[in-house]
């Protein structure tokens, strides 16, 4: 920091005695200086300290002044006990008194209300109040500040204490500093100042007493760090404008600058003569105005000089004279350190940093050594108060410069080495070299240039100038020395030989590119000038001093600020390709060009077939089409096929320059290659002119080409056709649906052009011409193709027919039909058409998919039906092939009961998964019943066990089967339980223990062969007892018909019990046939035809009696029926002969024909008055939902009970 006096006046009384300055004050613009000396207020024109005017209008010494912030008035207190307010004009315009004399004033710096402060009270005075505002306070009131909002003033009292006020006078806060002195008197507060910085978070309160204390206080009054010595007692404290600094002058007969924090940084100006009462800042500029006893009024400029230093994209500068700030140029992060202490000296080199204070020097380093790490730690600190005008640093050493001499110290502070020079060193730069061993350029004042090196004690001299050294740079490769000199001229020598290469005038910066050699950025005369190589200087405006230059960014010092400006390198890359220098002019590319620049580079290169660096240039526009062109370029130049007129023209064809590109061809002998260019871009006739030998016929096929590609289809078809390419046209015919044309050229064509004729069947085939392609496939004999065309027109009649006539080619025919079948859900029609066509794994393959996705699917109604149609399929099989008949009875069997319990197992899902259900509790009961004990040992694929035994569950609770429900829930609770039911099953767990343990025994199963009744849970639907197989009903395991509906109450009256069937079986030698003809036929048997009743008719009368005289006649079948007797059950089928046969009623049998080679199965109904109809397709239902064979089929018309057995 230089100190710069502007000008000094020394103030008398008109009797020429001293009258001591006890304040003044800047108007706001800084262009007055507002002086309270003796009994007058002094106004003084700041810029060159001329006394514009004396304002006399107090009776006694004036103690203070301050100005308003909104530039119209100002005030002034006197000892006289009054406070005058004066304009800008300089005239009085109000005067109020106070009851002693008045200490200082300040103006509200929002409101401009004026705080007075005399010895015993303070008063609040604005233009809007009628009267002045008075506040007793208990002790003398020594000064006063507003916070910057003007919401609060601090009064400093001589007791030792500071009064924080709000405007209404109230004191919000007390500070007390009476128990920190060690004195027995309170230390007097006699200077305090709010901070005017507006960055920081809250107000700062600056407080100085007789204690020679200086202290920091939040506006809650909470000390901030701890109180710093100042060696004297200070008298006025006053922050700078932007609160940046602050000004504290006193007893000790200086004005002091310290830093915000209270750190001491100088002192302005030279030591006076007397005690320094007062001082100012300027508003806008480092300018410091002070006053003394003696009436010494001085008048300083502050020039604080700019600390700093630059390694490449990192430059280091001193901020608030005691701070570090660290900017990375090229990301412009920043990282600050606070030293505490004034910073003196900067010095940065890789990932060193050293900050010299005054005391000590501290190196830092970098905590990585990635390039972007902007985080530093202290390493080391040299304790030792150095002097030195130049200070560097290295990887492990200090390098200080004074005046003529340098010295090499270690970390630790020790000195390894020193040089003494012939003249004092004005510049000094490292220059890179092995750790420890680093070289150094200096500039001398008397124009040497010398190189060092750390571990060398001998210096070489590179260069000598006629001028002092202002500036100096090395290339990036140390080859190329720039210096500047005091007269601004820059010279650019050869560093080896010391040969002077170039030079400048008006200089006062240079700097080499590090990441190019011969690039050299020179700043002067508001411009920087980029020389590169040989090529004239290119200009452009730039305010300040080059200090770096990388890649295409200037770092430029302008004042204080360090900016980065982007360098357009346009101009020295087209200087390159001017002289063919590729190599140089892409290398100056890569440090930063535009992207157009970037084109021409490529394609300038490329045209020059410098395919490498062409090849590098492209990648870098991700110009891949290029890049497969340069591919091609350097295959064919490995080969050596090509001439270099040749491989130009490629590239100029590529470019567009077609003319260019077909002379090139032309020179080089390759007509051939002209043509097919200009045949590719449909430039046909200028394609003439390069025609040759047999090209006719290839120039005519391009024209078809292109008039095919622009849609002129027919122009294409007669071209084609012209140079007999027969094929093409048929295929542009066939694009464009030209039928008839299609037909009218296969009636030309010969029966030997069977490709053609094949191709043309197959457009029109394509276009729905089935009769004309059926014409061309008959030329060819070709039934087969023929049939295929009735196949994917879906004509079946006329396929049939063509299959009947020629039974090997069946297949074509009924295998596409069966998939179309299977397709439209007519899967028993599409079985027989897979069987006719002889392939029956076919079928069973796409029916066990369609099974497969059911049960996936949870479509288990649509499963149950696949699963029954499968083993009809297998019954089928078993009576066509004898060898398999076992293996398919017993899949017959299998898949005939999945598709019964997939069938009921539909009613119980949906049960579970919808809101609500058209199924009687009784019919949902028999329908679980029969499922749980089907699957109990043998659970099918997506059966879920749970559903079954939580369905049979509910409708057990509902029917009153508590001891069931128990029974089941135990077996519930031994599974695991779905997530949306747990909270169901343990309410009914709860509930279930309410009630009776017992079962009604209606409801359980009864045997109607034994009259047994059985368990609900037996692990099968048979009778316990005889070993009958239960026969239920089907009706409620579907969805309800219109018929269902009607009947609702007498089916489930039936479904709740055991159908009244009981199956029988024929003795040895009884035929089916033969077994029906019995049945159905009349009998004499008494049993079978005689009623028991005698009728008797009249002419008014008519009447039936029972006939007692008739003879019983007993029914063998009944005999034998209640005669049987077993009891372990063990099945024993009941067997009938041709006696009991010709008695039964044939209304009471049901007979199932079943195909072979299955037998027919017989039931006798034992309660005739229910009728039972059962379905003649899967011997279940009369209207079907379980075989889907429609009511209308079998003619019931009339309403019946629909009853299923299960067989």
């Amino acid at each position: 920091m230089r100190v710069i006096p502007k000008w000094a006046d020394k103030i008398h009384d008109s009797e020429k005695n001293e009258q001591c300055i006890y304040d003044l004050c800047f108007n706001p613009d800084g262009t007055q200086l507002i002086v309270a000396s003796g009994q007058r207020v002094l106004v003084y024109d700041a810029t060159d300290g001329t006394l514009i005017q004396t304002l006399r209008g107090h009776r006694d010494t004036v103690y203070c002044v301050a100005y308003s912030r909104d530039s119209k008035k100002f005030a002034s207190g006197s000892a006289d006990k009054t406070v005058i307010i004066w304009s800008s004009k300089l005239e009085g315009i109000l005067k109020y008194s106070h009851g002693d004399a008045v200490q200082c004033l300040a103006y509200n710096p929002l409101s401009n209300q004026l705080a007075s402060c005399a010895v015993s009270d303070f008063a609040f005075w604005s233009t809007e109040q009628k009267a002045v505002q008075k506040f007793k306070v208990n002790s003398r009131i020594n000064a006063c500040s507003w916070t910057n909002d003007g919401q609060y003033l601090a009064l400093g009292l001589g007791n030792g204490t500071v009064s924080i006020r709000n405007k209404l006078g109230e004191e919000k806060v007390r500070i007390d500093r009476t128990n920190i002195s060690v004195n027995t008197a309170p230390p007097q507060i006699w200077a305090l100042s709010w901070s005017s910085s507006k960055e920081e978070a809250s107000d700062i309160l600056c407080v100085t007493d007789w204690n020679q204390t200086l202290a920091f206080y939040t506006l809650g009054g909470k000390l901030i760090g701890k109180e710093r010595q100042l060696a004297f007692e200070a008298l006025k404290v006053r922050y700078f404008a932007q609160g940046e600094y602050i000004l504290i002058c006193g007893t000790n007969k200086l004005c002091s600058i310290y830093t915000k924090e209270g750190i001491k940084l100088g002192t302005v100006g030279d030591e006076q003569s007397s005690w320094v009462w007062c001082c100012a800042s300027h508003p806008n500029y480092n300018l410091v105005a002070l006053g003394c006893q003696d009436g010494t009024l001085a008048y300083y400029q502050l020039a604080f000089n700019t600390v700093h230093a630059l390694y490449k994209e990192r430059y280091a500068f001193r901020e608030n004279m005691t701070d570090v700030i660290i900017q990375h140029l090229l990301t412009d992060q920043k990282v600050r350190i606070k030293c505490r202490d004034l910073i003196k000296k900067i010095a940065i080199y890789k990932h060193r940093l050293a900050v010299q204070l005054p005391e000590r020097i501290v190196i830092y380093e970098l905590y990585s050594k990635d390039s972007n790490d902007m985080h530093y730690r202290v390493r080391d600190k040299i304790t030792q108060k150095l002097e030195c005008n130049l200070l560097v640093v290295c990887t492990k050493h200090l390098i200080v410069c004074q005046e003529r001499k340098l010295h090499c110290m270690t970390f630790t502070g020790t000195k390894e080495r020193e040089w003494v020079l012939d003249s004092t060193i004005r510049y000094i730069k490292v220059i890179g070299g092995p750790t420890g061993k680093e070289g150094l350029i200096l500039g001398l004042k008397n124009g040497q240039v010398w190189k060092i090196f750390l571990n060398n004690a001998f210096p070489v001299l590179l260069v000598t100038v006629s001028a002092p050294i202002r500036c100096l740079d090395i290339s990036s490769e140390r080859k190329l020395i720039a210096v500047v000199d005091e007269n601004g001229l820059c010279q650019v020598f050869e560093a080896n030989s010391g040969e002077m290469l170039f030079q400048e005038h008006n200089t006062n910066s240079v700097a080499w590119n590090t990441n190019y050699e011969n690039m050299l950025a020179i700043s002067g005369n508001n411009s920087l000038a980029i020389k590169v190589s040989d090529f004239p200087i290119h200009r452009q405006k730039l305010n300040g001093f080059v200090v770096g230059l990388i890649g295409s960014q200037v770092f430029c010092l302008n004042g204080a600020t360090m900016s980065t400006v982007d360098l357009p390198l346009s101009a020295p890359m087209y200087q390159y390709l001017d002289k063919k220098m590729f190599k140089e002019a892409y290398a100056v590319s890569c440090l930063g060009v535009t992207f157009g620049d970037w084109e021409e580079l490529a394609f300038t290169v490329l045209e020059n077939l410098e395919l490498d660096i062409a090849k590098q240039a492209f990648s870098r526009l991700q110009n891949y089409t290029y890049l497969e062109l340069i591919r091609d370029l350097q295959d064919l130049q490995q080969k050596g096929d090509c001439s270099r007129e040749v491989l130009i023209a490629h590239v100029l064809a590529y470019r567009g320059k077609f003319k260019e590109a077909a002379r090139l061809y032309q020179k080089a002998g390759e007509e051939h290659r002209a043509l097919t260019m200009y045949t590719d871009l449909r430039m046909f006739d200028l394609a003439h002119d390069y025609l040759g030998t047999g090209d006719h016929k290839v120039l005519i096929r391009h024209k078809a080409e292109w008039a095919r590609n622009i849609n002129e289809p027919k122009a294409a078809v007669d071209m084609y056709l012209s140079i007999g390419d027969v094929k093409t046209a048929i295929e542009i015919m066939g694009e464009n649906g030209w039928t008839d044309q299609l037909i009218d050229l296969g009636r030309r064509l010969d029966k030997t052009d069977k490709d053609l004729l094949l191709a043309i069947a197959t457009h029109l085939k394509q276009h729905q011409q089935t009769s004309a392609a059926a014409e061309l496939y008959r030329r060819l004999d070709d039934t087969a193709a023929v049939i295929m065309l009735h196949v994917e027109a879906r004509e079946w009649t006329q396929a049939f027919v063509y299959a009947e006539q020629q039974p090997q080619h069946r297949p074509l025919v009924y295998i596409p039909y069966a998939h179309w079948l299977a397709e439209n859900d007519k899967f028993v029609q599409a079985q027989k058409a897979f069987h006719k066509s002889g392939s029956p794994s076919e079928a069973f393959k796409v029916l066990k998919e369609l099974t497969a996705n059911a049960v996936n699917e949870y479509r288990f109604q649509d499963a149950g039906y696949y699963y029954w149609i499968l083993s009809k399929q297998c019954l089928d099989i078993a009576r066509e092939d004898s060898q398999r008949e076992t293996d398919m009875l017993e899949n017959y069997y299998s898949n005939e009961r999945l598709a019964s319990i997939y069938y009921a197992y539909h009613v119980i899902h949906r049960y579970l998964e919808e809101p609500f259900t058209t199924h009687m509790a009784e019919g949902l009961f028999s329908i679980a019943r029969f499922l749980i004990n089907e699957i109990l040992d043998d659970k099918p694929q997506e059966i879920s066990l749970f559903a079954v035994l939580y369905a049979l569950h509910k409708q057990a609770r509902v029917l009153g089967a508590n001891k069931l429900a128990k029974q089941l829930l135990d077996r519930i609770h031994t599974l695991k339980i779905p997530a949306t039911f747990v909270e169901q099953v343990e309410i009914s767990t709860m509930a279930v223990r309410a009630k009776s343990f017992c079962d009604p025994e209606e409801l359980l199963p009864m045997c109607y062969r034994c009259s047994t009744y059985n368990s609900f849970l037996s692990n099968s639907n048979t009778c316990n007892n005889c070993g009958q197989k239960f026969v239920f009903s089907y009706v409620t395991f579907g969805k309800p018909t219109i018929i269902q509906q009607i009947h609702a109450v007498l089916m489930f009256r039936v479904v709740v019990e055991i159908l009244p069937l009981v199956q029988f079986e024929l003795e040895d030698g009884i035929t089916d046939g033969e077994a029906v003809r019995l049945i159905e036929s009349p009998s004499t048997n008494p049993a079978k035809k005689d009623t028991g009743f005698v009728e008797e008719r009249a002419d008014n009368y008519q009447t039936l009696q029972i006939d007692e005289q008739k003879e019983i006649v007993h029914d063998n079948f009944t005999e034998r029926l209640l005669n049987f007797e077993n009891g372990d059950g063990k099945y024993v089928p009941l067997m009938v002969n041709r006696n009991n046969l010709s008695a039964m009623d044939s209304s009471s049998v049901l007979i199932c024909k079943w195909q072979p080679p299955l037998r027919y199965q017989y039931f006798r109904n034992l309660l005739p008055d229910v009728p039972i109809i059962m379905c003649n397709t899967c011997f279940k239902k009369g209207y079907c939902p379980f075989c889907r064979t429609p009511a209308e089929s079998y003619g019931y018309n009339e309403p019946v009970d629909d009853l299923v057995s299960i067989l």
